[in-house]
């Protein structure tokens, strides 16, 4: 039994063949984790036995805003535009198991692979429903949400109607006033995509951050970049201090660094907005 155990491990399970196909792939390391892989993306990370554990670093550096902003074991209302194998949810259930989440995923057919081989908890909190963000977001009552979180990607990139002003007050509208959303998007310096979304998020929080690796803000490596903004201050030292922990640490910017990378750039309207870049050739990208 053991060995076929193995032999089946070795397997991946597999949605959709093709370059643009969807699969499961296993970690070989750990009975009961595997990557989804949608295209040649590395979208999520699950370890059913551990879903504290997070694999990817921009996951854990999302983790690191929500530890910040919140209390262990604090009840949230969150709301996840973008779900894959949802591994903040449930980190977010291990973490703070009473807490209520909404997950916005419109491919309804990866939902179904997701939840039939890496099934949620009993109890989880967690509700998915088959809707894109826009659409979700906007379907929210007023001060909804103590959090929302956009990790959401087609592919490789971050659809354009999820990162424009309109879009991005909308899910202000959604927030409680002490209510934080957290972006996660893909680019390198100068930043030119990035700086287009931080100023969106300006224009509908009075406080921000930016968080990446050095070497993607000085435009060596294209990587995840993380946005967060709250109508009362975040609490930057906190953050800075979690996301300065890992052997790739990330730099967190606010104040005058965020107004200085900010300059002249508008924030993406409906009329302007296009997908985050591209990754580039021959990458393996994480999103």
């Amino acid at each position: 039994m053991e060995r076929q155990g193995a032999a089946w491990k070795r397997a991946s399970l597999v949605l959709r063949a093709g370059i643009d196909g969807a699969l499961l792939v296993p970690d070989l390391a750990y009975a009961r984790a595997f990557t989804l892989r949608v295209g040649r993306t590395d979208q999520s990370y699950v370890d059913l036995d551990d879903p504290r554990r997070l694999e990817f670093d921009y996951v854990q550096r999302l983790a690191d805003v929500i530890d910040s902003v919140a209390e262990p074991t604090q009840r949230l209302r969150v709301v996840h535009v973008g779900g894959a194998g949802m591994s903040l949810p449930r980190y977010v259930a291990a973490t703070r198991p009473t807490s209520a989440q909404l997950v916005l995923e419109p491919d309804i057919e990866l939902t179904a692979f997701v939840r039939r081989h890496l099934p949620l908890p009993v109890r989880s909190g967690i509700k998915v429903r088959g809707i894109d963000g826009r659409h979700g977001i906007a379907e929210l009552r007023n001060g909804y949400a103590d959090l929302v979180i956009i990790d959401a990607f087609v592919g490789a990139r971050v659809p354009a109607e999820l990162t424009t002003a309109g879009f991005l007050a909308d899910a202000r509208r959604a927030l409680a006033d002490h209510g934080v959303i957290i972006v996660n998007l893909t680019d390198r310096g100068p930043l030119g995509y990035a700086r287009r979304v931080l100023a969106g998020v300006r224009q509908a929080f009075p406080h921000v951050l930016l968080c990446a690796e050095s070497s993607t803000l000085k435009g060596r490596r294209f990587g995840n970049v993380i946005i967060a903004g709250g109508a009362m201050p975040l609490p930057y030292a906190a953050i800075a201090e979690r996301a300065g922990r890992p052997p790739y640490p990330y730099r967190v910017l606010h104040g005058a660094r965020v107004h200085q990378l900010l300059a002249n750039s508008a924030p993406f309207s409906d009329e302007d907005a296009e997908q985050s870049p591209e990754p580039g050739r021959g990458q393996l990208h994480f999103a």
